[in-house]
């Protein structure tokens, strides 16, 4: 794909990390901590089942970004992305949900796919599919990450490698901008889907599920690729 790079990682200045990842690593640049989160796990538990991934695609949603839910400020719909580091925003894109970890106030990461670890049964390839596998549901939208007893976010044990850095998928407003990181060459990374022109310039495509030629009604919402669709999108 034109505009891809990648780099071998020689260093990490995340912070220390403990048991979890904490307010720390998040409050940071959110091109950063979306580096950052590579190799980390999500873990998601659920009475007394835990159901966890190894993350190994992401996508930033910065500042002044027209793909952004909080490109216009604080609704209703996108106010998890004002809270503290490290809270989940899950937004729904017709019946699939999509997960970000929120870094700034207004700025988050997608978590775009994972690799299940053992015990963890289902494919987290793609943000639609790695909610499902986690059990991450709307209703988690405000869950904190930090502290809270449902979500955490481990830190990797190991640095990848090499770190794939390419223009974001499924979006087409500002899609041409490198915010997407990707461990190269893990079979756990989604496939990139051009956007079609049927798709709305506020919202991605999850999974290129929708034809091109398949009229559907977009309710007015506020949060998300510039209206809220997408992805901390």
């Amino acid at each position: 794909m034109t505009g891809i790079r990648s780099r071998t990682v020689a260093g990490s200045s995340d912070p220390a990390a403990g048991p979890r990842l904490g307010a720390a690593f998040f409050a940071r640049p959110t091109q950063r901590v979306a580096r950052g989160l590579l190799g980390a796990r999500l873990q998601v538990t659920d009475g007394l089942r835990t159901r966890e991934v190894r993350l190994v695609e992401t996508e930033a949603y910065v500042r002044n970004d027209a793909a952004s839910h909080a490109f216009r400020g604080p609704t209703r719909r996108n106010r998890s992305m004002f809270n503290g580091p490290g809270t989940l925003y899950v937004f729904r894109i017709h019946q699939v949900v999509c997960a970000n970890l929120v870094t700034r106030p207004g700025e988050a990461v997608l978590l775009r796919a994972g690799a299940p670890s053992e015990g963890t049964v289902g494919t987290a390839t793609g943000p639609g599919r790695l909610c499902r596998t986690l059990g991450i549901t709307i209703a988690d939208d405000g869950q904190d990450a930090v502290t809270g007893p449902r979500l955490r976010v481990l830190p990797r044990a190991t640095r990848p490698r090499r770190i794939a850095v390419g223009p974001r998928v499924g979006i087409r407003r500002a899609a041409e901008r490198p915010l997407r990181f990707w461990i190269e060459g893990d079979p756990a990374v989604s496939r990139a889907r051009r956007p079609t022109a049927s798709a709305s310039p506020s919202r991605s495509r999850v999974a290129g599920r929708y034809p091109q030629n398949r009229r559907r009604n977009r309710p007015a919402s506020g949060g998300g690729r510039s209206d809220g669709r997408t992805a901390g999108r």
